[in-house]
């Protein structure tokens, strides 16, 4: 049988390690193509129109479902309520489409709070923060605080006028991790449905998602508690100036916890603390980000490929020890009571909180994304373009592309 993966990525990694039992366990040798990230909504897409049959199972991110689920077999038998009962609810959702179970999850990850635990915890930062700010110095939980304190630890200490450390970042790269990011902050606001209704019209120049746009400009461009650089930063980029200790916060996708303890990747190892995502008026809430294990509906083998997708379901301890999060609750529960693995708990917190929810099944999101999106979070966050008209002009191209 032949599995479809991302080069590198811990799918790779899991395949990899579990070929040969599964060879002996049933007699079939996994062949694994590997291919770079797009590539593996490239390489199904064209499989699937083309009827080929070349692969068995993929391991996909959840943004391509909307496009690929006409091409792919349903596994509702998998999805057993032990199954369900060990998995949280968004992972369930997220891998059903027009009420047909098309993904088992193999992991899932969200936006937490990562902050420098030495700059929190030192007495006289704590003395200097109540004294400008009149509560206690704490991890952030509300927009409100987390704008303090990014402005607090927000330092002009060099003689040339150049910031040492900033409080936090806002991710502005013409990436899909902006959109994210912007959309974590619109569910906090109180978006539900994300971005269109059930009448497919959208509603992102709506209340919550200006008043969350609103939120990432003014940490730049008013409070100027963010690099100016933001236009040109996403994760990657926002990690690397934490792990060099130029933040004192990152909202950050759980699996980068990992690297605080080691200090061959970090200058702040061991100085590094977690907290659940921060919550807007609505509360806690963000946009997950798991991937799922398909099975194309062309596979010629698909009895064989089920029984891939559940061996490797049992397996999935083994997402946890590769990438640091994973699917089952109760691998959460179980890592989430070492210290290496601290971000499990407020992962699973923020996973489970009200207003978290997946992005919508849009056959046209990527189109969305790049054509609507993207574009409207940099206009606003550069000045060119308030929050509400570059979000006007937003929804007015999103409703273009939906035919509406």
């Amino acid at each position: 049988m032949t599995i479809l993966v991302e080069g590198g990525s811990p799918a790779n990694t899991v395949a990899t390690q579990t070929a040969e039992e599964f060879k002996q366990k049933t007699g079939y040798e996994v062949k694994i193509e590997t291919v770079p990230y797009i590539g593996v909504y490239d390489k199904l897409n064209a499989d699937i129109k083309a009827k080929k049959g070349s692969y068995d199972v993929a391991t996909i991110d959840i943004l391509w479902f909307p496009a690929l689920a006409k091409g792919l077999a349903p596994m509702d038998d998998l999805m057993t309520d032990n199954v369900k009962n060990d998995l949280f609810p968004s992972l369930i959702d997220g891998g059903t489409v027009d009420g047909k179970v098309l993904g088992m999850p193999v992991w899932t990850n969200s936006k937490v709070l990562l902050y420098r635990s030495d700059l929190f915890e030192d007495p006289k930062e704590q003395e200097a923060f109540k004294a400008q700010f009149g509560y206690d110095l704490k991890p952030p939980a509300t927009w409100e605080q987390y704008r303090d304190t990014a402005k607090f630890f927000t330092r002009d200490t060099n003689k040339d006028g150049v910031t040492d450390m900033y409080g936090t970042s806002v991710f502005g790269m013409n990436n899909g991790d902006s959109v994210a990011s912007w959309l974590d902050h619109a569910a906090q606001a109180g978006a539900k449905p994300l971005v269109v209704g059930e009448d497919n019209k959208a509603l992102v120049n709506t209340e919550p998602y200006v008043k969350a746009l609103d939120f990432l400009t003014t940490l730049l461009n008013k409070d100027k508690s963010v690099p100016e650089g933001a236009l040109n930063m996403a994760s990657s980029e926002t990690s690397e100036m934490f792990w060099n200790g130029k933040l004192a916060m990152m909202l950050a996708w759980g699996h980068f916890f990992v690297p605080s303890s080691d200090p061959a990747k970090s200058k702040v190892a061991g100085k590094v603390g977690v907290a659940p995502m921060i919550g807007g008026e609505s509360g806690v809430g963000v946009v997950p980000g798991p991937w799922y294990q398909v099975i194309p509906s062309s596979s010629k083998q698909q009895d064989i490929a089920k029984q891939y997708v559940q061996f490797i379901y049992e397996k999935n301890e083994l997402f946890m020890k590769a990438l640091g999060v994973a699917a089952r609750k109760s691998v959460f529960e179980k890592y989430g009571k070492q210290p290496e693995y601290a971000h499990l708990n407020a992962l699973q917190a923020t996973l489970e909180a009200p207003q978290t929810q997946n992005r919508p099944i849009l056959v046209h999101w990527n189109e969305i994304e790049s054509e609507a999106l993207v574009p409207a979070i940099q206009a606003a966050l550069s000045g060119k373009e308030s929050p509400q008209a570059a979000l006007d002009q937003a929804a007015a191209t999103i409703n273009e592309i939906q035919g509406q």
